[in-house]
């Protein structure tokens, strides 16, 4: 099972919002090629950054700061947050980001990210963002009638590489994750789950990496590390057991 690290960039600074509230948002660094660099030196292969400004304005808003994460991660980069169109898929993959994560584009134009997964071989995530079941879009500002499974189902055959599912509920603020929701849809769709939300320590690790033969691919951490709950490098000698 992956462990990723997560770097949340809000005005070109390292942040953690409390259940996707722009306005409770924690900054833990100004230097987003320092944190990732970090990452790397505890052992982690892969990064998941996200551009909150460009998930809320639907168009990339921290150019710079992801240019300078994936100039210094000698990892696999794992971008979402505001990408949208063909240009701005194109234009990340060209720059080497290894998967570009799609959430609000697979609700509103599900054909077009069927077509991007098929142009862009495993490298199309689909983020599956759940406020009481149902999907969350525009920064997680909204929330359909649309439920998670739904949505998931749609994309099965469409050779998307992972869902990314979420917890709206529970990110940013230790709680644990969602584990038996994070199943449930894994158990439920043929296409390999990422948890997201709420990991507050090594028993969400634990657990989760339990499951990765229901399809449990991985899991994103960012609170716990920053706030020295989980360590990053025992973290991941745990999911790869």
């Amino acid at each position: 099972m992956i462990v990723f690290p997560a770097i949340d960039l809000k005005a070109g600074a390292v942040v953690r919002l409390a259940e996707g509230d722009m306005a409770r948002a924690t900054v833990y660094g100004s230097d987003p090629a320092a944190q990732a660099m970090l990452f790397a030196e505890a052992g982690a292969g892969h990064l998941h950054v996200v551009d909150l400004d460009g998930s809320f304005a639907g168009r990339t808003e921290n150019r710079e700061a992801v240019e300078a994460i994936i100039a210094a991660f000698p990892g696999h980069v794992q971008m979402g947050g505001g990408i949208r169109d063909a240009a701005a898929v194109e234009g990340w993959f060209a720059l080497g980001v290894a998967r570009v994560v799609m959430g609000s584009a697979a609700l509103k134009d599900p054909d077009f990210v069927k077509t991007m997964a098929a142009e862009f071989e495993g490298g199309i995530v689909v983020a599956v963002d759940a406020r009481d079941g149902m999907v969350a879009t525009e920064g997680w500002a909204d929330v359909s009638d649309v439920p998670v499974i739904d949505l998931a189902r749609r994309f099965e055959d469409a050779g998307v590489a992972s869902l990314l599912f979420t917890d709206i509920g529970r990110d940013g603020l230790l709680k644990g994750v969602n584990i038996d929701a994070t199943l449930d849809l894994a158990r439920r769709v043929d296409i390999p789950v990422i948890a997201s939300g709420g990991v507050k320590g090594l028993d969400d690790i634990h657990l989760l990496a339990l499951h990765a033969r229901d399809g449990i691919e991985g899991v994103i951490t960012g609170r716990a590390l920053y706030e020295g709950k989980l360590d990053l490098a025992t973290a991941i000698a745990m999911a790869n057991r």
